[in-house]
């Protein structure tokens, strides 16, 4: 069914309902959100734009965004969200790739664009422009188009750390099979709830939108239109009862900012948190600090947010025999996917034994657009092949280790960096570490560890070492210490570890 369905019906519903805010400045209800929408949607299929055409968006976070999501669905197009943060030159390539028709954009990051679009039919519409305000005020739509289960709404672009982005085709029914797995496996959703869009929300953040549309919640975008921990500690109690989807590393500045201030996270009832690893280390620190607010769940874009879920109660949980293994987890698999370990032949393994983690059901991927190469290559029998390697134990939690492709293979012996992460981040000025395999003639990788400290730390590799010995096998303790102000980041807070891998090829050259 199509998406702009659930707008609509909570318009009619409670057409006063407090629905898009800046701020603490509420900018539409309901009603008027759902008329904004149906509006746009007319002004796109004047344009001729209509089920199954591409429209792109490339726009900082606003409370507009929604506008042009749902006005894109109310015409039964496909939206293409593209990250806000990418140069104009990597939103031009997804335009041409995704052979968007139209596409909304935002002053503040795509003034260039027009310069360097290869693809002259994709009109370029900016929501700061008098054109825009036209649109929302256009003949509107009575209705949303009909959409079926396999109908494509969202192409979402992968983020190419490993090469050329790929687009995503998520169908109106895996994006039904998402909603129902977050009411039942990841919180409940009140009409006297928010969300706040403090991450990109061309992303994890976006998508989470249609459950608080379901029950007619208010979606709040914060002035600065991204994160900032001491504005959302302000912001929170202001609002009251906010869900928010965090990265690991958001979650750890927002903690910080939170125990320098005294601050205890009023006003904040779901913090959802993926995206990368979560260390034990700053899980516990948080639940320490702010409480029981938070949730973790484990999906990608090929299975969004969908694959498992580590609730309130496990997060929370210091008593079980097992409560740390279960933190350290990214919970059991959610109840519309099946999750299986497998060998590179796709064989079952054993739990407690380390491979490739598959999943299969209603929120797996279409395929990738117009790449039958890659889908073939990643749906296999039905099952999606995530590149994530973890081993799942007796009771089905799933500890996840790395991508297949950061693993290092030392001496014949396999080193999963997030193992040793783990430990380096119990030491007390350990601040940040990402570990990577260094290229080497007589080991075939060498295990080194990129550290980032707390401030006056004096802290040394004797230090590290002894910490490592202590606790793994000799083998994976890292050869080598490197320790930086920062480590590299993408736009979403993932740690670059391929940057690393290059920094370190061209320090050996350098010898």
């Amino acid at each position: 069914m199509n998406p702009a369905l659930w707008l609509a019906r909570s318009a009619k519903r409670a057409p006063m309902a407090q629905a898009l805010f800046h701020g603490t400045q509420q900018v539409a209800t309901y009603g008027e959100f759902a008329a904004q929408a149906a509006s746009v949607a007319g002004a796109l299929a004047e344009r001729g734009i209509g089920k199954g055409d591409r429209v792109a968006i490339f726009m900082s976070n606003s409370p507009d965004y929604l506008v042009v999501m749902y006005g894109i669905w109310f015409a039964g197009a496909v939206a293409v969200p593209i990250n806000g943060k990418l140069h104009i030159r990597e939103a031009a390539w997804i335009m041409d790739n995704a052979e968007a028709s139209l596409a909304f954009i935002s002053d503040d990051i795509a003034h260039d664009l027009a310069c360097v679009m290869t693809r002259e039919s994709c009109a370029l519409v900016s929501v700061n422009d008098q054109a825009f305000a036209a649109m929302k005020e256009a003949s509107p739509l009575p209705a949303p188009v009909s959409l079926d289960r396999d109908d494509m709404a969202w192409l979402f672009y992968t983020s190419g750390t490993t090469g050329t982005p790929k687009g995503v085709m998520m169908s109106c029914g895996n994006i039904s099979a998402m909603v129902m797995g977050y009411f039942i496996e990841v919180d409940d959703v009140e009409t006297t709830d928010s969300i706040l869009y403090a991450a990109p929300m061309s992303h994890g953040a976006g998508i989470y939108n249609f459950m608080f549309v379901m029950r007619g919640c208010r979606h709040v975008v914060p002035l600065s239109g991204g994160f900032d921990a001491h504005e959302i500690l302000e912001l929170a109690p202001q609002i009251g009862n906010i869900a928010m989807f965090a990265a690991p590393t958001m979650v750890r500045r927002l903690v910080d900012v939170a125990k320098h201030t005294g601050q205890t996270g009023e006003g904040l009832k779901t913090i959802v948190y993926a995206g990368g690893p979560m260390y034990l280390a700053d899980i516990l620190d948080a639940v320490e600090v702010m409480g029981p607010r938070f949730v973790q769940i484990y999906g990608q874009g090929e299975c969004p947010m969908a694959i498992t879920a580590l609730g309130r109660a496990d997060v929370t949980d210091r008593a079980h025999p097992r409560a740390m293994e279960r933190l350290a987890s990214v919970g059991l698999a959610q109840c519309m996917v099946e999750v299986r370990i497998v060998d590179e032949k796709g064989k079952g393994l054993p739990n407690g034994e380390i491979g490739e983690i598959v999943v299969k059901g209603s929120p797996v991927m279409l395929g990738y657009w117009r790449n039958p190469e890659a889908t073939v290559q990643t749906l296999r029998d039905g099952w999606l092949w995530t590149g994530d390697m973890g081993f799942m134990d007796d009771d089905g939690y799933i500890t996840m280790q790395d991508r297949s492709k950061d693993m290092i293979i030392s001496g014949g012996s396999n080193v999963y960096p997030r193992e040793v992460e783990e430990v380096l981040l119990t030491h007390e000025e350990v601040r940040e570490v990402a570990v990577v395999g260094q290229v080497d003639e007589e080991w075939g990788e060498l295990v080194v560890a990129f550290v980032v400290t707390t401030a006056d730390s004096k802290l040394d590799d004797k230090a590290l070492d002894h910490l490592c010995l202590d606790n793994i096998a000799r083998f994976k303790r890292p050869k080598f210490y490197h320790f930086v102000d920062e480590l590299p980041k993408n736009n979403y807070g993932k740690v670059l570890k391929t940057e690393l891998r290059e920094r370190l090829v061209a320090m050996a050259g350098e010898e």
